[in-house]
């Protein structure tokens, strides 16, 4: 999945730790459906506290947005993770008798701080492009995994997973997002971005971020 212009660049630019990230084995684990029930439970509590940080934000890039459409485009986002993307956790974790109040109150894992701290600083301390070059591999690379695993899955009991971000409303979000970052960087740095000093610290955050994911399905194995 291309998702824009500036999505593959960056994509391209992380090397082996998309790879990492995007074949994980966890995530071969959901595909094939040998991923242990336990580890599957342990990522959903912490993925669930991890949606509250990136809705969070999501929320700081309304206020770093220059244009009423940027604000427009996060603040959509942030609706979709809080009202969509977290239904599953909270269904699925239900059906294990652990309510969303106690997922709310789930202590952090260290990855989780590390990753969504990481996020949140690079908001708080860059702009707007900064923030989205941090947001994208999991926005963004949730999609190209879900759309993955919906034609190559066995049948497997995380099947509900995957239709959530092979679905077309996780699919409409991922276009809008990269449409999103594409505007933004023409905004902010030209036609030519690549010519831009800016633009390797911004594909350095795109691989940290990355990387952070990489560390991220390690919580569920890990235990």
């Amino acid at each position: 999945m291309s998702y824009g212009a500036t999505f593959p660049l960056w994509r391209a630019a992380a090397g082996d730790a998309w790879h990492d990230y995007t074949r994980h084995a966890f995530v071969e684990g959901l595909r094939d459906g040998t991923l242990p029930r336990a580890a599957y439970l342990r990522y959903l509590v912490q993925d669930y506290l991890f949606l509250v940080h990136f809705s969070r934000a999501w929320a700081l890039a309304v206020i770093k947005a220059e244009t009423l459409d940027e604000m427009r485009a996060c603040a959509a986002t942030v609706h979709a993770q809080l009202n969509d993307e977290m239904r599953l956790h909270v269904a699925t974790c239900a059906a294990e008798s652990i309510p969303e109040a106690d997922l709310f109150a789930a202590r952090e894992a260290p990855q989780n701080i590390a990753y969504t701290r990481y996020v949140l600083d690079a908001g708080h301390s860059g702009d707007f492009l900064d923030l989205m070059a941090a947001l994208a591999p999991c926005v963004l690379g949730y999609g190209e995994i879900g759309t993955r695993l919906a034609a190559t899955a066995d049948r497997t009991p995380y099947a509900a997973w995957i239709e959530t971000y092979a679905g077309a409303d996780y699919q409409k979000t991922c276009d809008e997002v990269g449409a999103l970052i594409d505007g933004a960087i023409t905004r902010r740095l030209g036609t030519t971005p690549r010519d831009s000093p800016r633009w390797p610290r911004l594909c350095a955050r795109f691989e940290t971020a990355t990387r952070l994911e990489v560390d991220f399905w390690g919580i569920g194995l890990r235990g």
